[in-house]
């Protein structure tokens, strides 16, 4: 009898409130990729991949996110269309449906935990409906040695369960999906989707509340990567601007392309054991190391087969733009030992600006990084979403208003304060379009992004000359290795020069309606990083 098997039987769910379960408990990749494919619910890919589809939903639902209002969280908590309250009573009574469902069912148990520095480690259990949700974790998470197991205490615990629907009128929800966080509890409930991503960014809510709360550390959004001198960069950046991408580097390791933390200490710190890409229009070329890293042990969501094969077709959008897949960290090739780094140097603000204003890099002074760090923008184009036709701002606050409950002015005091305390350079790194905006213009090519930001790594934009937008004030580097003096300046690269300063007192102007609702909290250096807008 392995030692799983053993584990398993001293497992048990009874204290959770889930009878007679037949638990599956730490099953290796490969025994959930085989379950999945037995069952039914997934393929493999011509790379070994496990593919699944995750049903009705694709990705997150925002308005279906909620925090139980309690002693810890109700004083704490930026309560609003982002962090939605739900009653404790009303959580207890559909936390025991949803183990009630599960009773007398097969399920499958992952002890993992989260945040790779030691003394800010959290134990984390998982119990899912299905074992290719379970593979995500196992993906995900951090796995500890077999040694650990015997002694493991979780400290917070995830319940998924997609096939269970609730029923709003009974059950306090908005529609048959959830995901809420009980902090009391410490419970991350999950249900009525099988999107794998709501157990992810749960548990990434769960950490952006406890560790600036209790543990006087910033939770952040954003890739990370160490050089060979050891100095750390930080890439934060909404969904599609390129984090995952710009952060594998051939010339540095990787700590982690998605949530990390900035310690007292000075380090940073990755929560995950692996990486959730998109892959929509993935190629070898652009993206080498995710392409690589879709093999056995990696699963894909959601993507298309070309006709009469098993080979993915990164291009079909027919299920959704936000296919993606998951896979552990050492599928990558140059990963940082340990998954921390230290001597944070650099930061950059990734955006794909779809309206052609921003350049393509600008240093920001420390307002200037304040305020476009509340500010979180970057755009939608045309076709992503119904009803959206032309370019659209999308302010996400610190690059990840949907999963930080506490005020966004709370994480941006921090950063303001480790940045000036650690003597970083930070950076505005505009991905988007340059010649005009989308459907004129064309997407900046992702060589020049790259020679830009290896140039700021490397100190060779330290000493060349700058000058400040109009608009937006940002400090533009008049040259740059590797990278055509006419594309620097964004307005240089438009025909109707006129039309972009129109278009840019817009953007502005768009800025600054977004920001009205900070502006109480903000303080006056972080006000005086705002565009001009007269």
């Amino acid at each position: 009898m392995d030692t799983n098997t053993v584990f398993a039987q001293s497992i048990s769910l009874k204290e959770l409130g889930i009878e007679n379960a037949k638990v599956r408990y730490q099953l290796s990749a490969d025994e959930l990729h085989a379950i999945t494919l037995q069952s039914g619910q997934g393929v493999e890919n011509s790379t070994g991949a496990l593919a699944i589809n995750t049903g009705e939903f694709t990705g997150r639902s925002p308005q279906d996110r909620f925090i139980v209002k309690d002693d810890i969280t109700k004083n704490q908590v930026w309560w609003g269309n982002v962090n939605i309250p739900f009653e404790p009573e009303a959580f207890e009574k559909l936390y025991n449906k949803v183990t009630a469902f599960l009773s007398n069912k097969e399920v499958f148990v992952r002890d993992s935990y989260v945040c790779s520095d030691a003394n800010y480690r959290l134990n984390v259990r998982v119990v899912t409906e299905t074992a290719w949700s379970n593979l995500f974790c196992y993906n995900m998470f951090l796995r500890p040695e077999e040694s650990e197991l015997a002694n493991f205490t979780p400290e917070w615990t995830v319940v998924c369960a997609p096939s269970f629907m609730a029923d709003p009128a009974v059950d306090g929800t908005r529609q048959s999906n959830f995901a809420i966080l009980d902090f009391t509890r410490k419970i991350a409930l999950i249900g009525g989707t099988g999107y794998t991503g709501e157990m992810k960014k749960g548990i990434f809510s769960a950490l952006n509340f406890i560790l600036p709360v209790f543990k006087n550390t910033l939770p952040m959004h954003c890739s990370a990567n160490v050089g060979e001198a050891g100095d750390t960069a930080i890439f934060f950046g909404l969904s599609g601007t390129g984090k995952t991408t710009l952060s594998a580097d051939p010339e540095r390791k990787l700590i982690g392309d998605d949530e990390h933390g900035w310690t007292n200490e000075n380090t940073v710190f990755n929560f995950e054991g692996g990486c959730y890409a998109k892959v929509i229009n993935l190629t070898e070329e652009n993206e080498p190391d995710i392409f690589r890293a879709i093999k056995k042990g990696a699963l894909l969501e959601n993507v298309v087969f070309k006709a009469g094969t098993n080979e993915v077709d990164f291009d079909d959008v027919s299920i959704t733009q936000n296919t993606r897949v998951s896979y552990p960290i050492t599928h990558i090739d140059n990963v940082q030992p340990g998954l921390v780094g230290h001597n944070p140097k650099n930061i950059f603000f990734l955006t794909a600006d779809s309206f052609g204003i921003l350049p393509p890099i600008s240093r920001l002074t420390p307002g200037q990084a304040a305020y476009h760090f509340i500010s979180g923008y970057t755009a939608k184009v045309a076709g992503t979403e119904a009803g959206v036709t032309e370019p659209q701002p999308n302010f996400s606050a610190c690059f990840g208003a949907p999963f930080m409950p506490l005020h966004p002015t709370r994480y941006a005091e921090m950063l303001s304060k480790k940045m000036k305390d650690a003597g970083v350079k930070v950076w505005l790194i505009n991905t988007g379009w340059t010649g005009g905006p989308y459907g004129i213009g064309s997407r900046m090519k992702l060589k020049y992004t790259r020679a830009m930001i290896t140039a700021a790594l490397k100190g060779e934009l330290d000493n060349v000359e700058y000058v400040d937008h109009k608009v937006f004030g940002l400090a533009k580097p008049q040259s740059c290795p590797n990278v055509p003096e006419e594309i620097l300046n964004p307005r240089n690269t438009w025909e109707d020069k006129d039309l972009y300063d129109k278009k840019a007192l817009e953007l502005a102007q768009k800025f600054k309606a977004n920001f009205a609702k900070f502006e109480e909290f903000a303080n006056a250096e972080i006000l005086a990083g705002a565009p001009i807008t007269e």
